[in-house]
């Protein structure tokens, strides 16, 4: 998808704006997974998530391609919004922004504060980002799909940092939702010529992506029901879905349960906050442990943007209601 030189110029760009995260390992999770866990730390980024790679790469591409748009409009639960509105506001461009209704409040308020002009629409991701795609033609903003080559490129820098700083990875865990991630990452490795196994992970209630690999086509559900919003998608994206369906080894599914057992262990083994989807690759790691004993494991958190109220209920032991 990228070849070396065409990673390493995005990631000149991107460390322009965003310093590169770590990559830790810590012995409690080494511990609790019997394997070496080297976690990368996107929850460490400028808006708390990896998609802020992401929107660098595609707003300087708008800008540089279509110098005629006043901005972008594009849908999202939160990571990606914060991305976009924080890029194109930082370039002297407008960020319309559509979010279902009962989205984060805090993912809300955060997108704000960078200056998006936020709407809520619809019941779901799904709802939105379709609204916000019949709206594009009504104004000079440019339609931000969920997955572009120009996000991939941007968000692919991380795994180029994970990837150079350990070329020794037996195995990577990545969280889907629209696919940005998981993408990205395989091109990383593809691009620096590794056989390092990819896994992906969704959540039990959010299963298109695992549903369409299984069955070798896309695959819609009716309903896409988890607290990890960063997973809950029910249209999986036909151009994610030709790279990850060959470039992942398997796609393995998670259920609310172990994603609030997954951001318990992450906060007591390195104290770190995860949101859901940033805790989904622990959580599928620790159910596949057998399998990865003695091994060097990747985890990516993703983000760790969760409203407070939901990550005190995780403490305490419980789930949150999705």
């Amino acid at each position: 998808m990228f070849t070396v030189k065409e990673l390493q110029d995005a990631h000149a760009l991107v460390s322009a704006h965003v310093p590169p995260t770590p990559q830790h390992e810590w012995p409690l999770l080494s511990e609790a997974l019997d394997a070496t866990a080297i976690v990368k730390h996107e929850n460490h980024a400028p808006t708390g998530a990896f998609k802020v790679r992401g929107g660098i790469t595609f707003i300087d591409w708008l800008k540089r391609t279509h110098p005629e748009m006043e901005g972008v409009i594009t849908a999202t639960r939160g990571n990606h919004g914060q991305s976009q509105a924080r890029a194109a506001v930082a370039m002297g461009l407008r960020a319309k922004i559509f979010v279902p209704h009962g989205n984060s409040v805090e993912k809300n308020a955060a997108m704000r504060a960078y200056g998006a002009e936020l709407i809520e629409h619809g019941q779901d991701f799904d709802e939105a980002k379709d609204e916000a795609m019949r709206l594009a033609a009504s104004e000079p903003l440019y339609p931000v799909p969920p997955f572009h080559t120009e996000l991939v490129r941007g968000v692919a820098t991380y795994g180029y940092e994970l990837f150079t700083a350990h070329p020794d990875l037996d195995v990577v865990y990545v969280p889907i939702g629209c696919g940005s991630g998981i993408c990205g990452t395989i091109a990383a490795r593809d691009a620096l010529g590794l056989d390092t196994e990819i896994v992906g992970v969704v959540a039990e209630g959010a299963p298109c992506v695992k549903l369409s690999v299984d069955a070798g086509r896309l695959v819609e559900t009716n309903e896409a029901r988890t607290f990890a919003d960063g997973t809950c998608v029910r249209v999986p994206v036909q151009d994610a879905f030709d790279i990850y369906s060959t470039g992942a080894s398997h796609i393995g599914a998670v259920s609310d349960d172990e994603i609030a057992a997954a951001m318990r262990l992450y906060y007591a083994a390195t104290h770190n906050l995860a949101e859901g989807a940033g805790a989904a690759a622990l959580a599928l790691a620790l159910q596949e442990r057998d399998r990865n004993k003695g091994k060097t494991v990747g985890l990516i958190l993703s983000g760790g943007n969760i409203d407070r109220p939901l990550y005190q209920t995780v403490l305490e032991g419980g789930t949150p209601a999705a």
